[in-house]
This record gives structure tokens, sequence and C-alpha cells, in this order.
């Protein structure tokens, strides 16, 4: 890479809006006449209490910020649209997939995992990949990262995940302590830790890199017959990289680098586009793999469950307001339509709740009435609350009624499905295979100089580990997954210690 995108021509929302005059107004609409001062007494005594101008504009910047997520504070977002190219109408009844040739409108939303929002975007991190899918049967969210894996399976881990990764909470600073504390002691977390500390682990661009939904799904057909699949989004831009040194330098230059690269592609109308497949196991499959495979530590061999192609995603139109239609974009893995299903995977099931429960938090309660999240139509007997836009008037708000309110809908989940054992705590940890896939990763997908190149990125954050017991935990796991990775580590932490 020689040289950082640039802006080179005037931006559309500029072109349209520079010649226009109009007046500004309260939000209440009302004119504003003193627009560069406050009413005093005098030119040189106090402001009196009625200058209501100076008094909702200072009112208005004090509120003007939300809460910035948790987790995926950092990112960047465009529109277009998703546009079905294959026919797999025999596995799933969803709109979306219901004929080849339909186009269905998208948002999608990249960010970082762990940083805040004025974080580099070039630092070594997961990236989101979440889009919304508008369809007419009401919002899809398909919420994944640009990884296959993640770092644990079970939702209760989450927050203690995320909690390592963060600052410590006595210094504020980064601490590795802290992170390969975690990481060591949790061993499935070893696959995803091998792919975020590879190449890919820093992206050259938002558009240089694949998408997955992670997690097992499933798809319904008309039969409600269950078939459970997972998404790939590849991108045909090819998949890029940045070195280390690259992100490094980056990170000083142009701390939002890989959000000027999004808008400036799209506005110089370089459309980014992304080839949709899908993986089917069906459940008779899934129960006799030598794997769990509704755990996203793990991947689905491409030799056993083949990918087919499904579809094209392409992004054209950047934000019009990047507070109304990013900072306010809410993604949730509970909005999901019909034809479409969850599956046994536990994070999963524990991002059901999680994510719409964070955006009555940082948005209110009516966060799916602001027009970035909002369905085609909606019909429910919710009323009132924070920031309500649309509160149905005088249409009934209980159920049931005799007024012709919205009525239940005929089942759009598979039949049911039974489930047997006794209810209770049970860590998987160490029942599961931690290493068979994480030892494959490395030996088979990598070559020898990108094997070199994830023990030097590794061992660049190794050798900040203070606490010699969470070092030898860590050289542990490692040599778990191969005893040639934990010994090139254990000689290359020597070396650097020099």
């Amino acid at each position: 890479m020689n040289s950082l995108p640039s802006s080179n021509q005037l931006p559309e929302w500029m072109k349209k809006n520079k010649d226009k005059k109009t007046c500004i107004t309260t939000a209440e609409g009302i004119n504003v006449t003193g627009a560069t001062s406050s009413i005093t007494v005098g030119e040189h005594g106090p402001i009196v209490l009625y200058d209501w101008n100076l008094l909702e504009r200072l009112a208005h910047f004090n509120r003007e910020r939300i809460p910035e997520r948790v987790v995926h504070a950092k990112g960047s977002a465009a529109f277009g649209y998703f546009e079905c190219t294959n026919d797999i109408t025999q596995y799933t009844t969803s709109k979306v997939f219901e004929k080849i040739g339909k186009k269905t409108p998208v948002a999608l939303r990249f960010s970082r995992v762990a940083g805040s929002l004025g974080a580099a975007d070039t630092d070594r991190d997961p990236r989101g990949f979440a889009i919304k899918f508008y369809t007419e049967e009401g919002i899809w969210d398909l919420v994944g990262n640009n990884t296959p894996i993640f770092f644990i399976r079970d939702p209760i881990f989450f927050p203690s995940f995320i909690h390592s990764q963060k600052p410590n909470p006595v210094t504020n600073l980064r601490e590795w302590n802290q992170f390969w504390d975690f990481i060591s002691l949790r061993h499935e977390s070893v696959h995803q830790v091998m792919f975020l500390f590879s190449d890919r682990g820093i992206p050259k661009s938002y558009r240089n890199m694949h998408g997955y939904g992670s997690h097992t799904f499933s798809f319904v057909d008309k039969d409600r017959k269950l078939i459970y699949c997972k998404f790939h989004i590849k991108t045909d831009q090819g998949i890029e990289n940045l070195s280390p040194s690259e992100a490094t330098r980056i990170a000083g230059e142009d701390p939002n680098y890989y959000g000027r690269d999004l808008y400036d592609s799209i506005e110089n109308k370089n459309f980014p586009s992304w080839t949709f497949y899908i993986q089917l196991m069906t459940a008779e499959e899934a129960e006799i793999k030598d794997f769990d495979p509704f755990d996203i530590t793990k991947v689905w061999p491409h030799k056993d469950n083949p990918l087919m192609k499904v579809g094209k995603l392409v992004l054209n139109r950047n934000p019009s307001n990047y507070f109304a239609e990013v900072e306010q974009l809410a993604f949730s893995p509970s909005n999901i339509t019909p034809g479409i299903w969850i599956s046994p995977d536990r994070l999963l099931q524990g991002r059901l709740f999680s994510y719409a429960d964070t955006h009555r938090h940082r948005l209110g309660i009516n966060f799916a009435q602001i027009p970035v999240n909002s369905p085609f139509k909606a019909n429910n007997y919710q009323r009132d609350g924070l920031a309500t836009i649309d509160n149905q008037g005088g249409a009934p708000n209980y159920y049931p009624n005799s007024f012709k309110g919205p009525m239940e809908c005929p089942a759009n989940y598979p039949a049911p499905l039974q489930v047997t054992g006794e209810v209770g705590h049970y860590d998987t940890g160490n029942t599961e295979d931690n290493y068979k896939q994480a030892n494959v990763f490395y030996n088979k997908v990598l070559d020898d100089a990108a094997k070199d190149r994830l023990e030097n990125n590794l061992v660049s954050t190794i050798k900040n580990v203070t606490c010699e017991k969470v070092k030898a935990n860590v050289l542990q796991l490692f040599t778990l997954v191969d005893p040639t990775l934990g010994n090139n580590i254990k000689e290359k932490l020597r070396q650097a210690s020099k």
C-alpha cells in the first residue's frame, strides 16, 4: 500500500446543499434571528434568562451523546442491496431468497470489537460484519464477524472475555496480563486467537475481508422441515491484509482509515461487493459428527459441507448522516424472519437477549422506530415510552380485543424439537476437543512464512506478560495445539528477552 485514500471531489451531500438558503429555527420550527450572539444587558452585561435560543442550544448539546456500544463501538456503515442469484427455495421460505433476481435493501455495519469510539481502525482486532435486511416480512439481522469462529462457546463468559480486552480498571491502559490470562484459562479460545494473530487479524480495509454469520442457524422449508446452515459472505475485492508495521503507521497518520476508505470508495462509485454462500447440514448429519456442529469455536469442513452460492451483496450508498444512520443503527440476532431460525448454539442463544437489551439501554425502548432500524410495517401492542415516533393512534393497546387489532399469525418456526437431559450446569471447556481444528489451521492452512508471521505476532504481545504463571499457561496452551508451535513461541520469547 503506497498511500492513504483521500477525498478528491465534493461529496454528494455538499453538492446538493451548497446553494440552499434557509432560516435557522429552533427544534419547534421558530425562526432564529440572533444566531451569533447571546441576548445580554448591554454590550458587556449579563445574559438574560429569556434567551431561549441559547438555552435550547446548550441543553441539547449537553444531551447529544448517547452511550457508546460496550462492544463494537468503533465502526462504519453503508447501504445497498442483496440480490438472490441461485434457487434455494427447497430449503427455506424466506422472502429474501424467494426467487432469482429478487433484491432486498440492506444496511451493513463494519466495526472493531474491543476498541472504543476513539480507537484506531487498524489495531489487531476481530471486525464486526452485521447485515440488516429490510424485508417485507420484517427485519432480518445477520450479526457476525470477519471470522468463521469465536473465542467462547458459552455466553456466560462474554462479559469476562470482553473485560479481559478492555483497559485495566486501575491504569486504564491495555493490559496483556489480563488478556492472556483469560485466553490461557479457556482453551476453547485458541482457534480464534490463532486466526486473530494470523495475517487476517489486520485487514487492509473493510472491503478486503470476508464476513461470516459465524453461528449455526437453520432454514425452514414450506413443510416446516429444518436444515442447519452457516452463512459465508466472501469479498469480491480479494483478501488483502496489512503488516503490523503498516497498521501502526496508518494508526498514527489516519486512525479513521477504514471508514475513510469505505466512504471514498462508494462516493467515487467504486461499489464494494461480496458473494453470499451457505453451508447446509441435516439434523441427521449433525447427530453423527465427531464435533459439535453448534459450537461456534469450530468450523464445518468444506469438504464435508461444501459452500453453495446464493447471491450478491452490493454497497452503493453512504449514510446521509452518521449519527442517525450509523450510531443509531441497531442489530440483534433475535430479528429472524420466516424461513430462518436459530439452533442449539449456546452463544447464539445468549445473544438473542443481550443485543436487543443493549439497544434498549443505549437508544431507548422504541429504538426499532428510529428510521434506520424501522421495518416496512409494524403492528403490535407496544405503546408509549421514551422517543415514541408512531404510537398507532387510537388503535387498541391490549390483546385480545374486539376492535380488529392485529391477530397472531400461523407459526413461522420449525416443527417442535424434542430435547432430553437433566437441567444443570455443563462446562464444556474441557469436554470438547479444543485443539484439533486449531492444529489443522496451523499445519494445513498456513504455509511456513505465514506460520512464522503468526508466531511473531503472538510473541509481540506475549512478551509483555509480566506474570510468569500466565506466561507458562500460554506456552502450555499453544504446545497442546502443536508442540512445534509451542517450542517456536518459547524460543522467540527467549530471543526477545535478550
